[in-house]
């Protein structure tokens, strides 16, 4: 099973490496415009959210980390960011998901309990339920992507079918 769910790792690692050819085509001014009621505002935004969630999930929760010792992407990262920055942000989350994978290759039905924010008591689930979150998750914020793109005027490639 751990090849299998490699193998789909790397899969969705060439589609976000297709989308990430077709964002640096777009001014970087464009990639931070807000677009409302999408992701989380802009695609800049956004992928950084993507990638602090797998780097969240995977690194942190999964290996029961306090959330208060979590560093997300500050504002002055974000502000100041462009494609590389994005690039080398989810080479962080590659990261973690390689160690993830690692430690949890034959446990994928273990719990895994750990506080989150939006509840008082520790909140429990599997290894396997977190990879599928953080890969399903960033899918369907490459959507959100792929759509302020569009609203921004610019006609994507396919992203799915590299």
């Amino acid at each position: 099973m751990l090849d299998v769910l490699k193998q789909q790792y790397r899969f969705i690692k060439e589609t976000r490496k297709a989308l990430f050819s077709f964002l640096e085509e777009i001014p970087l001014q464009e990639l931070h415009t807000r677009v409302p009621n999408f992701g989380s505002g802009s695609i800049i935004r956004t992928h950084f959210h993507v990638a602090d969630c797998y780097r969240y999930w995977l690194g942190s929760f999964a290996f029961k980390q306090k959330r208060a010792d979590f560093s997300f992407t500050t504002e002055n990262e974000i502000e100041h960011a462009d494609i590389q920055k994005v690039r080398d942000r989810f080479a962080l989350a590659d990261e973690a998901v390689d160690k993830f994978l690692a430690e949890f290759h034959s446990r994928w039905f273990e719990n895994i309990a750990n506080e989150v924010k939006w509840q008082d008591e520790p909140w429990g689930t599997t290894p396997l339920w977190l990879l599928t979150h953080t890969e399903t998750h960033e899918f369907h914020h490459k959507g959100q992507i792929v759509t302020m793109a569009r609203h921004l005027g610019y006609s994507p490639p396919n992203t799915d079918l590299v």
